[in-house]
């Protein structure tokens, strides 16, 4: 079985797994999250625009997704939605900081930054924690 059989598999079966039925445009939007950082509709529309899927059905399934917990869907202050894959096969993806460079806009997935025990019980304070966005200059435009 080839690398491209064995992806669409494993889009096929998170896809059912959730409740959803496992369509052609549905595999191929979580396809095109796999791996990546959070992208927004647009970036994702334009990723599956040479499949000929349209922006209204990326749009939809992006939000089918969000519905069923595969996809997260974040706002990080720049009135943007942009979609990450939260369920997988590893499940460290589940939550994690983002960096969004303040020059360039690009955005990265930190998830190698974990809370500390004394912070975890500090912000529940507050209340639940659901992301946590560090701005900044990125090494590109340092």
């Amino acid at each position: 079985m080839n690398q491209e059989t064995t992806d669409r598999s494993w889009a096929r079966q998170m896809i059912q797994a959730s409740g959803l039925r496992a369509t052609t445009a549905r595999v191929a939007t979580l396809l095109a999250l796999r791996n990546s950082t959070p992208l927004t509709h647009a970036e994702v529309s334009t990723r599956l625009a040479e499949d000929g899927i349209d922006k209204a059905t990326v749009f939809r399934n992006l939000n089918d997704m969000v519905s069923a917990n595969l996809l997260r869907r974040s706002e990080l202050g720049d009135h943007m939605w942009r979609f990450e894959i939260i369920a997988g096969e590893d499940q460290a993806h589940a939550t994690h900081p983002h960096f969004v460079c303040v020059d360039c806009g690009t955005v990265s997935c930190m998830d190698e930054i974990e809370l500390t025990k004394k912070s975890k019980t500090a912000s529940s304070d507050y209340g639940q924690v659901t992301e946590i966005l560090l701005r900044g200059h990125c090494h590109d435009c340092v």
